[in-house]
This record gives structure tokens, C-alpha cells and sequence, in this order.
């Protein structure tokens, strides 16, 4: 950085452009989030107008909004050099590109088998492909992409994608890898750009891109039928928006600012529309907004009129369309999956009467004494009434009654007369099940009363356990129930509801001895019982909660014609927001299992030193092995910058309340611009791993590694490659020691991400770490 630095007044805001390494913004009056008015400069630009002089000299407009400048017009290149020299802007990202394709292609379908989870993500691709409805805790868009690279590779989708099964020569998996890697390749030129953006010099620009470049984790997790690279992707791809929108702010409401403020949006949508790990990106652009909008609250020139228009413009922009473009993945998952299939337990039962292969509608249309049926929990993320024979290991000690989320001969139930009536029979007249019935539900496959008693429930303390005992000819007045209808979809208001209707009549069961209702809220068991949804009775009467609503979902009687209903569409919100809750519940339900060790799963603190990698596969000696675990230097480096950046912003905080001048006009306010992205990123996308508490493997580390990427580049930017006191020859060496190692690192444990042949002893010097298990 040169030791001249030109400054003008323009609007009143004061502007600094430094020389030497490219770099320039304009400082801000007060300390933010982002540079103020940022304006670019370029070592081979200089911003003129029409008639040849610096706009900067002009005075601008009300708010400091100057004139869009526009470069001098150059005359074509007259040799080979000179047309490097004008388009040395592009040639690097392009470079940067081809070597991509080759770090995500190379070798890519030498494993030919299924690897690791592309035994699910495999699968959920050819659920799409065959139109079968799923289940799964992840939105829904990355999982469509994988069926649509299937779909343009010309699969069928008729493959299980069982681990380690060799792929048959049917199923076209090389294409579909290389067409998700292109999410991997794109994230290399992101780097690129959002370097360029951040305003780096041009050094710090090709590290950060080597550093993307050469990681071995993000090229191994690249390279194979997964979410991680989209999601990855989106990430890069929301910090650049949110990069290049602050660079238009000296230009609010402009073309290019609205085009970059809903870029930065759709950004958003699509990370989140991944995987839900993308909600911390839009925490960080949130944070970002917030500041923003702080500042230009202290800016008592700006109208308030001005000021709603930017509200209004992030709301839009930043809010709305992240939720049209999250909630336009459901819609579409919805039309496409239109078929009956594994998940179809997961949605309410409407939802599932208007799938094709669904025999709902056919049900006998009333329920009666003696009918045996499945009771679907209405509220939203329920799932089924089940009981298995295993017991409570507190409590009662008797049978467990769950909810489930899966078809099972578990989740049949008889609908059989209280004790002391006479027994239900085969020949007497058919008796409708009504309002204020009293009745016991029989477990169809173990013949268990579904039993309330006093004992507290195991999780909600509040409630009391339902359990499963007795059998048909043993039991007690803890086995009756009274049916409560609440309403029918179709026919309005309990008093139209002549007798309980399957599919969809909603109904409560209050325990008749305590007084309390049936509900299933979403509390998980632990792993005794397998981690399925508590089935309590809630001692409050709260008429509106719908975890105490059910429905009949199937129904079987052999007595009763086969019914014909005309159904109502299920509502898409409604269907959206109930999918939703069950992804959080299942997603809830990942816990750790005391009882078994998973040797892939890590602590999240373990993850910024590489304490330990992950096996991807098999690890036989004629096994092609990948092992995930990232470039040291990049690695440790970027955790290095981060606690550096601490330590580098309390001195210079001692040193400025000393009244030391260490920044030049602007310099200040990048410091903190650029490492505020980076470790406000690093720390909302890291630090709630630490909290959570589900199972975690390091593959959750990648897309938070990216900021500590930042920091390194912006760290070593700072000291070294803008550093006034250091010669070019320092700075030289500086980049080659840096990019030497990247890539030396890289080039050591290739085989890591394209694959070890033989036995792997024959690999020495991959033990960096007596962690990792690598032999």
C-alpha cells in the first residue's frame, strides 16, 4: 500500500482512496458493520466522466450519491501481453475455474460403489424420479436437484442405493456425481469474487481462492451424490450478494442495488431450502441489516420517507422473498411426489386420501363398535397411536403407547365396548360410534387396554402415563375413554356430526377416571423408547389444542360397505407447515445414543484443529478409501486468524483510546467491516453446534469454514500484503511461503479425496495427528 492517500469531500462524506494494492472504500463518519458509501478504485482504472476528469472532484447530490462512473474507452490490444494486461480482472477466476473442474472431476467415478450417504440422498432422487411420496428432516430443493440430476443422466429410478453396493450398469451414477460437483466448482470463482469484493488486495484474492481450491474436504464432500456442496455453495454465494450489495449502497434504490439486494434474498431461500444450517447465513446478512439500517437511523439528513423505503426494500427483499422462494420448494416437492409412498404417515390424512395408490377414501365411511382402525394425531407433526410390546423402564413398568410416524401393524387398534357391557358380537345390529361414547381401545397385535392411570408421565412430568395392559378378558375402569367429537371437515359443527366418520371427523378421548385428554406434542422419548413420540393424558381441558384432536386415518369392517367419499383438497399451508413440524421433530429426535458408539461422529470443538477425519466407506485392502478431512494449513491457519482478529482488535482499541494514529482515512472501518463478516459468520454458523443437542459429524464444520477462510485472507492481508512498512520482496515471499504450502499440503494427501488404492499402509506419512484414523 503506498504511503499517499487522496482524499476529497463529496456530500459531505469523505472519501480515501489508497494506492498500491487496489483497495478502497469510503470511510464511514462512525464506526459499522459495512463501509458507509463504498466506492471501488482499480490500479489500472481511473473513474472519469464524459469529459475526462475524476467524478470524485465533482460535488454529488443530496446523501453523497455520486454520478455512475464510467472508464475511459481503451484502444484494442496490439499484442499478446497487452490483452492480458486489460483483462487481467478475468483471467484469474477463469484459471481458477478450469483448475476446479479438474480438483472436483478427476477420477471421479473410480469408487463405484455406493459411498457413504449417498445410500440416502441417493434414494430420496429416485423418489422424485418415481413421483413416491418421502420423508426426510431436510427441506426439500437440494434433494430435488438430485432427482433431477438423475432425470438429465437418463436413471430410472428404480435403484435402492444400499451402502457399499457396487452400482449396477444401469444406474448412470458418474454423471449425477459430476453434475452436483458443479456445485463444488462453482464455489471457487464465489471465493474469487467475494475476495475482489471485500476488498482485498490481489494477493490476499489468490490465497483465498487456493485456499477454497485446494481444501480437501470441500473437494472430497464435492465429489459425490450429497447436499453439502449446494449447500456450501449457497453459502458462498449469500456472503458475495450481501458482499456486492454493500458495495451499491453510495447508490440506494439504483438498478444495481435492487438487483444485488434480491440476489442477496434468493441467496437466502436457497441455502435454507437445502438444509436448515442455511439459517445462519441469514442471521449473518441479518446482522448485517440490522447495523445498517442503525446507522442510517443516525442520519439525521435522510428523510424519514427515504428511510421506510429502505425498511420496505430489506423486508421484500431479505424476508418475503427467501420465504416465497423456501416455501416454492414444498409447493413443488408436493406436485411432484403425487404417489403414495414411505412417508405418507408423516402428513395428515386428508393429505394422503388425495395421493394416487391410496385407498383412504375407500374406508367404511362411520366407525362402529368393533372396528379396527389407526388414529392419526391431528396435530401438526403428529403421527400415529402405536404400542409394541416393550415396557416403560419407569413408571408404571407396563406396556409403552408411542406415536409413530411409520405404517405398522403396531399402530392397529380395536374399538371395543367399556367393561361391564356385554360383548361385542358379529351378529348383533351395528352399533355407530357417536358423541360421549364410552369405549376401550384394544392393541390389535399384544390384545393391550390402552390404560391411564396417576403416575406421571416419563417427559412431561405434568401429565399422566398411558401405557398398555390387561388383555381382552382382564382389565379395569382405567381402560375407558369417552369420545368427544369436535368437528367434521365435511359436515361443520359437532352437532352435524350424526357418528364419528373416518378421515375426517376429529375427535378427543378424555380419560373417564382422571378427567384428562389424550395428546401427543411432538415430546420425544429417549432411546428405551426409540426415540418415538409420548403419548400423555393432559390433565388441563384446553378445547383448541389440537395435539389432543385425532382422526381415524385407516378403518376396517368387514360388516360395513366400502365408502366412496368426495374429498376436499388438503390446504397447502396447513400441508407445509405440518411437514415442517415433523422435520423438526425428527430432526430433534438425532440425539446421541448412550447405548452405541458411532465411530463417524465428532464434537464440534474437535472440528477447527482437525482432532479427527471421517471414513466415507469401507476400509478393506481392495476398497477404494476416501477419508474426510480437510487441508491442515487451511484448517488450522483459519482458527489461528480467528483468535489473531481478537487479539489484533483489543490492541488496536488500548492503542486508539491512547491516542495512537495507526489508520489512514478508511482503513479503520475495512478492518472491521471485513473481519466482522468473517467472525460474526464464523461464530453464528459454530457456535450453535455447540449447544444442539444431536448427533455431530465434522462434514457440519464445512460451510462454517469458509469464514475462518476469510479471516485467514483478511488477516494476512492486514499484517503482510498491505502492510506500509514491509517491501515487495517481504510481501513476495510472504504469498509464496502461504500458497506454497496450501497447495504442497494438498498435493501430499491427494489420494485422501480422489481415492487410496490398496491397502492403506502403503500410504505413509498421513498421520499428521495420532487422532486420526486414518491406518
Amino acid at each position: 500500500m503506498a504511503d499517499m492517500t487522496r482524499r476529497r469531500q463529496v456530500g459531505g462524506v469523505e472519501l480515501a482512496t489508497n494506492g498500491g494494492t487496489g483497495a478502497g472504500w469510503a470511510a464511514s463518519p462512525t464506526t459499522s458493520f459495512s463501509p458507509y458509501t463504498p466506492v471501488a478504485t482499480s490500479e489500472s482504472a481511473v473513474w472519469q466522466d464524459a469529459d475526462g476528469k475524476n467524478v470524485y472532484e465533482k460535488a454529488a447530490s443530496y446523501g453523497g450519491r455520486l454520478p455512475i462512473p464510467r472508464q475511459r474507452k481503451r484502444p484494442p490490444p496490439s499484442s499478446f501481453t497487452e490483452l492480458i494486461q486489460q483483462n487481467a480482472d478475468i483471467i484469474p477466476p477463469i484459471v481458477y475455474t478450469l483448475l476446479s473442474c479438474w480438483t472436483r472431476f478427476y477420477n471421479i467415478g473410480k469408487a463405484n460403489v455406493v459411498v457413504w450417504d449417498e445410500a440416502h440422498f441417493g434414494k430420496f432422487g429416485s423418489h422424485y424420479i418415481k413421483r413416491d411420496f418421502y420423508f426426510d428432516v431436510h427441506p426439500p430443493l437440494g434433494k430435488m436437484l438430485v432427482g433431477l440430476a438423475g432425470v438429465l443422466s437418463g436413471y430410472d429410478g428404480n435403484y435402492e442405493f444400499k451402502s457399499g453396493e457396487v452400482y449396477p450398469a444401469s444406474v448412470p451414477f458418474v454423471a449425477m456425481r459430476v453434475m452436483l460437483a458443479m456445485f463444488g466448482v462453482a464455489m471457487v470463482p464465489l471465493a474469487w469474487f467475494t475476495a475482489v469484493e471485500l476488498h482485498m488486495s490481489r494477493r490476499a484474492c489468490h490465497l483465498v481462492t487456493l485456499m477454497v481450491l485446494c481444501d480437501l474436504a470441500w473437494i472430497c464432500i464435492s465429489r459425490f451424490i450429497l447436499l453439502d456442496s449446494m449447500l456450501i455453495c449457497f453459502t458462498f454465494s449469500t456472503v458475495f450478494c450481501m458482499a456486492k450489495f454493500n458495495n451499491q449502497q453510495w447508490k440506494p434504490f439504483s438498478f444495481d442495488w435492487w438487483t444485488w439486494l434480491s440476489l442477496t434474498g434468493l441467496s437466502i431461500g436457497c441455502v435454507c431450502s437445502v438444509k436448515w444450517v442455511g439459517l445462519f447465513a441469514t442471521a449473518l446478512v441479518g446482522a448485517y441489516t440490522v447495523e445498517d439500517l442503525w446507522e442510517r437511523f443516525g442520519d439525521l439528513k435522510m428523510p424519514p420517507r427515504i428511510y421506510l423505503k429502505h425498511w420496505i426494500a430489506r423486508g421484500l427483499c431479505l424476508i418475503v422473498l427467501p420465504m416465497l422462494v423456501y416455501m416454492a420448494s414444498f409447493k413443488m416437492h408436493f406436485m411432484i411426489l403425487n404417489r403414495s409412498g414411505s412417508g405418507d404417515s408423516q402428513m395428515s390424512s386428508l393429505f394422503q386420501a388425495n395421493l394416487e395408490g391410496n385407498d383412504f377414501k375407500n374406508n367404511p365411511l362411520e366407525v362402529a363398535i368393533g372396528s379396527r382402525v389407526t388414529l392419526k394425531n391431528v396435530g401438526y407433526g403428529g403421527g400415529l397411536l402405536h404400542s409394541h410390546v416393550q415396557a416403560y423402564p419407569v413408571g408404571s413398568l407396563q406396556q409403552q403407547v408411542t406415536c409413530y410416524h411409520y405404517k405398522d401393524d403396531n399402530n392397529n387398534f380395536d374399538i371395543l365396548r367399556a367393561w361391564g357391557q356385554p360383548e361385542y358380537r358379529d351378529t348383533e345390529p351395528i352399533q355407530l360410534l357417536k358423541d360421549g361414547d364410552i369405549i376401550r381401545l384394544s392393541h390389535g397385535p399384544t390384545k393391550r387396554n390402552i390404560h391411564g392411570h396417576s403416575i406421571a408421565a416419563p417427559v412431561t412430568k405434568e401429565n399422566y402415563e398411558i401405557s398398555g395392559y390387561g388383555n381382552a378378558t382382564v382389565g379395569d375402569h382405567n381402560d375407558h375413554w369417552q369420545v368427544e367429537i369436535v368437528d367434521d371437515i365435511i359436515l361443520g359443527n359437532k352437532r352435524k356430526v350424526p357418528a364419528v366418520r373416518s378421515l375426517t371427523t376429529r375427535i378427543r378421548f378424555k380419560h373417564v377416571a382422571n378427567a384428562c385428554y389424550m395428546r401427543a406434542a411432538n415430546a420425544v422419548l429417549p432411546p428405551w423408547g426409540f426415540k418415538q413420540v409420548e403419548v400423555s393424558c393432559d390433565k388441563e381441558n384446553n378445547p383448541k389444542d389440537q395435539h389432543t384432536y385425532w382422526n381415524v386415518e385407516s378403518h376396517w369392517n368387514s360388516r360395513m360397505p366400502s365408502g366412496d367419499q368426495k374429498l376436499y383438497n388438503s390446504p397447502f399451508l396447513s400441508d407445509f407447515w405440518h411437514l415442517n413440524v415433523a422435520m423438526m421433530t425428527s430432526n430433534n429426535a438425532l440425539v446421541p445414543d448412550p447405548d452405541k458408539e458411532d465411530i463417524l461422529a465428532s464434537l464440534p470443538a474437535e472440528w477447527p484443529w482437525l482432532h479427527t477425519g471421517l471414513r466415507m466407506c469401507g476400509w478393506g485392502d481392495n476398497q477404494v478409501k476416501y477419508y474426510l478431512l480437510g487441508n491442515p494449513v487451511v484448517w488450522w491457519g483459519g482458527s489461528i486468524s480467528l483468535i489473531l482478529s481478537l487479539f489484533a482488535l483489543v490492541v488496536y482499541l488500548l492503542r486508539m483510546q491512547r491516542q495512537y494514529t495507526d489508520w489512514k482515512p478508511g482503513e479503520w472501518e475495512h478492518f472491521l467491516y471485513v473481519g466482522k463478516v468473517a467472525f460474526i459468520g464464523w461464530c453464528l454458523h459454530f457456535a450453535p453446534f455447540l449447544i444442539m443437542g444431536r448427533v455431530t459429524y465434522l462434514h457440519h464444520y464445512l460451510p462454517t469454514l469458509w469464514f475462518a477462510v476469510i479471516m485467514m485472507g483478511h488477516m494476512l492481508d492486514h499484517f503482510f500484503f498491505t502492510a506500509r512498512r514491509l517491501n515487495e520482496r517481504v510481501k513476495w515471499s510472504v504469498f509464496i511461503v502461504f500458497a506454497g504450502a496450501i497447495v504442497g499440503v494438498f498435493w501430499w494427501f491427494r489420494g485422501i479425496a480422489f481415492g487410496i488404492d490398496g491397502p492403506i499402509g502403503n500410504h505413509q506419512g498421513l498421520l499428521w495427528r495420532k487422532s486420526w484414523n486414518i491406518y
